[in-house]
């Protein structure tokens, strides 16, 4: 069992690794004022960005699905590692040696599963690329070269070569300590016949495939010799770090052009990611064995901001099988935000055959070339019916028209309905246009549950009794809270204070109780400020230490939250601003202690109780604090 790691080096690895820099490899941020940074959230799906990142208080918190941490919270949760997992990860980036209290430092065996399978990787891709200098490799070479690829650029992609003998990377990762289970669950090794680990991937060009950080988790491989029996690609299993339908090739060297210019360039295969980039198209990525589906286009929306300026370009072949994936490619057209086009390359040449037949600038004019997918999409329909005939118009309208129904913006729409008419050579124009809106209408109805998710008549439906619609009854534990509601947003403004600019507040707030603060979850925020040693006491660790002294993750959540949450101000906070919010929210709390002294009081005068006096004196006494709290404002609270 892995010893627990000191927590002097935790520390170490937190602050050695700035939160904008590790969630910046993940998702593109842009600024969000006061310091913040945003994003789209990569835990839920969402149009616009809810995700904030605090660089000063090492947090983030997404508004949208209330995820919310530190550093280490944030790379447990995107790579489902464990906590002492993430804290090897970013110890590793960086180069902070970490201690386990049960066995000094960091032995191989003590780290956590998933860190060992990267390691083991990374191990065997370079174990690959030297393999690619062997005489044995000459084949992978030829292959290489023949397609215009020389040893930089294979070096720049890390491509290399596996033996072809049984187990020549077992042997070298067995000497590197890493043991059978390891490299069977890594998908590097197989169990052979007599139940002895054999490689995976033997005498083949070698692709590493790395995830979004750069980090090599799974292989391409690709057949070379006559006497492989073999698929001509072979790729890594599912394993723990491997999922085809989550990594795109090339996205670590992509990532940063995608974001920069808000295009992506989504290509068939490994070498056509290679001459993408080597003809300056460096936003090119490809999907790994399977088809571009969800998962990939969450990965690109979250680089892309999902803004209607950025764009998606597909490229395929010109044939029947490329126009057959460009048409899969356009069913997930609506699930972007970003423009779609597609880029036919001619003759049927992907991206590598016509960068060695016409060179770089043929990729590079294939890329700016592009065009519409959804013109493409409604070509690519008309085209299969005879429009020389009523007939063949009339079923060419009604299979096309579902696809312009399903353009957003409505003007492009309305622009494309126009061009449909004309390209079927309806001279009603006006027919088609109403045709393509009501099927619109009832899409719209349809996914509304509206009088159109009955059908229309293009839909199909289920048959039998429709499904009975469930309302949500009241939450567990009573009605929800609404935290943000006018009545709160002095206290929820005055939290924020606290913990983000504790010296505008200190030491009056430490002061305030936590019965102050009519929302349970805020009082409970009080609560573990106060735990934390107060604002007084605010330094380095302070958010930490207030984060650690919440009750639950609930509480803990809320923290996260405030932390980062922006202050209602476009402007820096002062003192004057902090003011403010102190005198409201004690001026809310003496209110609602007037009112029920004055309750007691009347109660009192009808039964004859002899402790009015003492009641009348307390009221009289919280009055004149809140007139003095209206006039004076914050100076009144240091009287």
């Amino acid at each position: 069992m892995a010893g627990r790691i000191n927590d002097d080096d935790v520390k170490a690895v937190r602050d050695a690794v700035p939160i904008d820099a590790v969630v910046s490899e993940y998702l593109q941020l842009r600024p969000a004022g006061g310091g913040n940074l945003k994003g789209l959230c990569p835990f839920h799906d969402e149009k616009s960005p809810s995700f904030h990142v605090s660089p000063s208080k090492g947090l983030y918190h997404c508004f949208g699905c209330q995820a919310g941490g530190d550093t280490l919270d944030f790379v447990m949760k995107v790579d489902h590692l464990s906590f002492s997992e993430a804290v090897e990860r970013l110890a590793s980036q960086a180069g902070v040696t970490l201690r386990y209290e049960e066995g000094g430092y960091a032995p191989g065996r003590q780290q956590g599963e998933r860190i060992r399978l990267v390691q083991a990787h990374k191990a065997a891709a370079a174990f690959y690329t030297e393999q690619l200098d062997s005489p044995e490799a000459e084949t992978g070479r030829r292959f290489l070269a023949e397609r215009g690829f020389d040893q930089e650029a294979a070096a720049h992609f890390g491509v290399g070569y596996s033996p072809a003998g049984w187990d020549h990377l077992t042997r070298f990762l067995r000497g590197k300590g890493f043991s059978d289970k390891e490299l069977i669950l890594a998908g590097l090794a197989q169990e052979s016949r007599n139940g002895r680990p054999i490689d995976r991937f033997r005498g083949r060009l070698m692709w590493p495939v790395r995830d979004i950080t750069g980090e090599v988790v799974g292989f391409g491989a690709r057949k070379l010799r006559e006497d492989d029996n073999g698929p001509k690609y072979l790729n890594t299993p599912e394993t723990a770090i491997y999922r085809k339908s989550q990594v795109l090739y090339g996205i670590d060297l992509a990532k940063r052009e995608i974001a920069k210019t808000g295009r992506a360039v989504v290509v068939e295969g490994y070498t056509d990611v290679m001459a993408c980039h080597l003809a300056g198209v460096t936003g090119a990525i490809a999907t790994c064995g399977t088809a571009f589906g969800g998962e990939h286009i969450k990965i690109l929306r979250r680089l892309l901001m999902d803004n209607s300026r950025s764009e998606v370009v597909f490229t395929f072949d010109g044939d029947a099988a490329g126009q057959k994936a460009a048409l899969r490619a356009f069913e997930d057209d609506q699930k972007f935000a970003a423009r779609t086009s597609i880029a036919i390359t001619p003759g049927g040449m992907d991206p590598c055959e016509l960068r060695l037949a016409e060179g770089d600038e043929a990729v590079a004019a294939l890329v700016e070339g592009r065009s519409p997918l959804f013109e493409f999409a409604i070509r690519s329909v008309t085209g299969q019916h005879n429009l020389d005939t009523a007939e063949g118009r009339a079923a060419a309208l009604e299979e096309a028209a579902p696809i312009v129904a399903r353009i957003k913006d409505g003007s492009i729409q309305h622009q494309y309905a126009v061009r449909l008419a004309g390209l079927l050579g309806i001279l009603d124009t006006e027919f088609v246009v109403r045709r393509v809106g009501q099927l619109a209408r009832w899409e719209r109805e349809r996914r509304s549950g509206g009088p159109g998710g009955q059908g229309g008549p293009q839909q199909r439906r289920p048959a039998g009794p429709p499904v009975p619609q469930v309302r949500p009854g009241p939450a567990p534990g009573g009605p929800r809270l609404d935290l943000r509601s006018p009545q709160r947003l002095a206290e929820r403004e005055l939290l924020k204070l606290a913990l983000q600019f504790p010296a505008l507040v200190s030491p009056l707030f430490d002061a305030y109780g936590a019965d102050e603060f009519t929302a349970e979850p805020y009082a409970e925020v009080r609560r573990a400020v106060e735990k934390a040693g107060g604002v007084e006491r605010a330094d380095g660790e302070y958010l930490t230490r207030v984060r650690d002294a919440a009750p639950d993750d609930t509480v803990r959540s809320m923290i996260t939250e405030l932390s980062v949450e922006p202050l209602r101000t476009p402007r820096e906070p002062d003192e004057a601003y902090a003011g403010e919010f102190l005198v409201k929210v004690r001026l809310e709390a003496v209110n609602r202690r007037i009112a029920e002294l004055s309750s007691t009081l009347a109660r009192m005068a009808n039964s004859g109780d002899d402790a009015q006096t003492a009641v009348a004196e307390q009221l009289w006494t919280l009055e004149r604090y809140g007139r003095s709290l209206r006039d004076r404002g914050a100076a009144a609270l240091w009287s």
